[in-house]
């Protein structure tokens, strides 16, 4: 085997009737062997600020008194050569048609995951899939992922899924990137303009990126690879 990443993933609006059209879906990895190191220097960023390390960076913490901050964070994603992000936006659920394709809402958010992660595995490599633990459904979604994924890719020996593991993103500094990162998606995408904090940082990430955010990328795209899924194309 090559490499070992280390994939955080994150959810935002993924229940089918929390009245909230957009549903996005992401991920940050990371080199196992660079993961500490970026931790540390996310922690350390709090210090420089004059923020608790412990503190969770959060998308929904983005106010004016910690912009600084939180672009410091941004700054620290696009410079990083060890990170990357993928995203996958659902722009409004109504217009989903589970009747149509004979599956539950359950069975295509799995289907979803499966979107979202098959683009970022590269044969050879293997893979330790964190998720942040939100309900007490966690046990079962670590189950399910694991199996679909393991079984679209032929890895019954577990030799490119390593791990599927929940954790808690308050302890799991890159999994708060990707909070950040998904939480910026789905503000652009519900056209959300109420905090001018939160309107510098998404126009940060798009002139690093060179990206405006709500449309599909090149598959190949590094560093930020989007896809905005839209029912009728499927």
């Amino acid at each position: 085997m090559g490499k070992t990443f280390n994939i955080y993933c994150d959810e935002s609006c993924h229940l089918e009737k929390d009245q909230i059209p957009v549903m996005v879906l992401g991920a940050v990895w990371c080199p196992l062997t660079r993961c500490r190191e970026v931790s540390e220097r996310l922690r350390a960023l709090k210090a420089e600020h004059g923020l608790n390390t412990n503190l969770e960076l959060k998308w929904v913490k983005v106010s004016p008194a910690k912009l600084p901050f939180y672009e410091a964070a941004i700054d620290e994603f696009f410079s990083s050569e060890y990170l990357q992000f993928r995203g996958v936006v659902i722009p409004d659920k109504s217009k989903l048609n589970h009747l149509a394709f004979n599956q539950t809402h359950d069975e295509f958010y799995y289907k979803m995951w499966f979107v979202l992660l098959k683009q970022i595995f590269v044969p050879g490599c293997g893979y330790r899939i964190y998720i942040d633990i939100k309900d007490t459904h966690g046990a079962t979604k670590v189950s399910k992922l694991s199996q679909i994924l393991r079984n679209a890719n032929y890895d019954f020996d577990r030799e490119i899924i390593e791990r599927v593991q929940q954790v808690r993103s308050h302890e799991v500094e890159i999994l708060q990137l990707t909070d950040l990162l998904i939480g910026a998606l789905g503000y652009v995408h519900r056209n959300l303009k109420s905090s001018d904090a939160k309107l510098a940082l998404i126009n940060k990430i798009r002139k690093y990126s060179g990206l405006n955010l709500k449309r599909t990328t090149l598959p190949g795209a590094k560093k930020m690879n989007l896809l905005i899924w839209n029912a009728q194309e499927w």
